[in-house]
């Protein structure tokens, strides 16, 4: 048997070089899960349907886009973050207030609603946005309701209580 024995040298610059690639290797993560979730968003079935107007169908999320202007937390006002859901392909997925986030999405045309496992990227930021995009983590997959009403899409949990209220947002989509 043949033993290959392969050694690693860091230059002259040691720690401090390693210091300058840990921004650019977290950003290289980030976008390695962004690419990851886009080939899933690949993979996933649409909730399809041919969405009506006033009520509610899994055609009327699909190929929409919202920023988050309510919810059920008191203690932050979600207009202060840009916390957004685009639904595409049967996946959700847009800005958390500091990470994207995105995973599978059903929503049926009773008003049911329901979020797969959601993924993140993972970088910090300030500590308000950061418990912002944990609040709003924690409540969108307890959504078990949707209603479209005009410009507002609320996402409520099983007993009817609003979770989450959006507004349309007037974003142009290349390609669509």
């Amino acid at each position: 048997m043949r033993v290959i024995r392969v050694t690693h040298t860091v230059g002259s610059h040691g720690p401090a070089a390693a210091a300058r690639l840990r921004p650019a290797l977290l950003a290289a993560a980030a976008l390695l899960v962004v690419a990851l979730a886009a080939v899933a968003a690949g993979c996933g079935s649409s909730s399809g349907g041919s969405g009506g107007g006033g009520s509610p169908s899994a055609a009327s999320l699909a190929g929409t886009s919202w920023k988050l202007t309510g919810w059920s937390v008191s203690s932050q006002d979600p207009n202060d973050f840009t916390i957004t859901a685009e639904f595409k392909d049967g996946r959700i997925g847009g800005t958390s207030a500091v990470n994207q986030y995105g995973g599978p999405y059903t929503a049926g045309d009773d008003g049911s609603f329901s979020t797969g496992e959601l993924v993140s990227t993972m970088m910090a930021g300030p500590e308000p946005d950061m418990r912002a995009e944990q609040t709003y983590l924690k409540l969108l997959p307890e959504a078990k309701k949707f209603t479209v009403d005009g410009k507002t899409l609320t996402l409520s949990d099983g007993n009817s209580n609003d979770l989450l209220i959006y507004t349309a947002a007037s974003v142009a989509s290349p390609g669509n």
